[in-house]
């Protein structure tokens, strides 16, 4: 072995894509002041959901006639919601260009079985023919397909003037792209990501069409408590005060109000963009200097600014057989992991073998660079010993 291992480890390697890395400064003093052991119905703990529902309004920026709710069970749980309460009222688009869009389809078919259903689904990396979408319909899509890192430009393919309502999984998107609230009726995503808190808990926002959906439709199915944000033509109002649906975990509630006063402290939402468009420039520029590695989406127009995903394409590794090559990937993985240099960078498993690395903003730039420098020497120690007969 001619190389030796780089002189520096990232300060925090922690690199998942969810949950992902805490932000910088965190510690466990940061939950000293949780209400546990009280009931979240109590007067001091509900005024503490209810601030971290004023505190996303304000960092990401929501309009105030928008309601905010806290969900249970991530964005997966949101995003239910939604479907459940509110479609069949019209026909429905869905679009899928990732695991979690394809979910989705699964449910609006086969679990809802809604007849007048149309699915889009794009090739892995790919985006549909986002032109063809019907608005008469209400259309289903996810902001950020996390599996690949493939985003949606931007809203402009959506019209103001749309019949249908929009239903975006923006769980990977929020915080780090501009989302286009005047675009979007209905938006999920979860504590555990751009935010780093801890997981199990989501967030719905609704525009003034959408509560009007639930106000004027009940849907021809039972609908679990779960997912129950109206009855008999009447919005719970309560839930986007801070009651929530079920019991929440005040750890996490104080976990999830401490990372958005963080945010706030470096320019919300303009601080977190930014944060993570310098963290996906440092990487992008090591992948432009280095042959062996390059991004799964090549567009950065249609790139992710979050989990990023990489693939192998020196010719030897790319060439091999699918579970080979997964196998040399899989102990670069566990190399790194072992060294404390990265921790859980593999890709979705349902993606092609390869890299996903967080880049949000509560990931520091120079841990990313110094990350690169791991990737480097372990690919080439891989190797080696890959040229080594056994």
């Amino acid at each position: 072995m001619t190389m030796t291992p780089p002189g520096i480890r990232p300060a925090k390697p922690y690199f998942s894509s969810g949950p992902c890395s805490k932000h910088p400064g965190w510690s466990l003093q940061s939950l000293k002041n949780a209400y546990v052991g009280r009931s979240h119905r109590a007067k001091a703990p509900r005024a503490r959901l209810k601030l971290l529902i004023d505190l996303s309004r304000e960092v990401l920026q929501i309009p105030a006639d928008y309601r905010i709710g806290i969900m249970p069970g991530s964005d997966t749980g949101a995003v239910e919601a939604a479907l459940w309460s509110m479609l069949g009222a019209r026909g429905v688009d869905v679009l899928a260009w990732d695991s979690f869009g394809e979910i989705w389809v699964t449910d609006i078919l086969k679990e809802l079985k809604i007849w007048d259903a149309r699915t889009m689904v794009a090739e892995y990396g790919s985006l549909p023919d986002l032109s063809q979408v019907n608005f008469d319909h209400d259309v289903v899509f996810t902001w950020n397909g996390t599996t690949a890192g493939l985003v949606v430009p931007d809203a402009d393919w959506i019209p103001a003037d749309r019949a249908g309502l929009t239903i975006c999984d923006a769980t990977s998107a929020a915080f780090a792209h501009r989302l286009d609230w005047a675009k979007l009726d209905v938006v999920t995503f979860s504590w555990q990501k751009m935010l780093g808190s801890e997981a199990a808990h989501g967030m719905i926002v609704l525009s003034p069409r959408a509560v009007e959906r639930l106000e004027t439709y009940s849907p021809p199915w039972p609908i679990p408590k779960l997912f129950r944000m109206s009855r008999g033509g009447e919005l719970f109002e309560s839930i986007f005060e801070g009651e929530t649906i079920n019991t929440v975990s005040m750890l996490c509630v104080e976990d999830c109000v401490d990372a958005l006063r963080w945010a706030k402290s470096i320019g919300g939402l303009d601080g977190m963009i930014g944060r993570a468009e310098a963290n996906c420039a440092a990487l992008a520029a090591w992948v432009e200097r280095t042959p062996w590695i390059d991004f799964v989406i090549k567009d950065p127009k249609v790139r992710a600014k979050a989990g990023m995903c990489l693939k192998i394409v020196d010719p030897e590794i790319a060439g091999m057989p699918v579970s080979e090559r997964a196998a040399f990937i899989r102990g670069i993985i566990d190399y790194l992991d072992e060294e404390g240099a990265a921790y859980d960078i593999g890709s979705y498993r349902d993606a092609p073998p390869g890299f996903r690395i967080w880049c949000g903003s509560t990931v520091d730039v120079a841990d990313l660079e110094a990350l690169t420098q791991w990737l480097d020497y372990a690919f080439a120690r891989a190797k080696e010993e890959l040229a080594v007969p056994a």
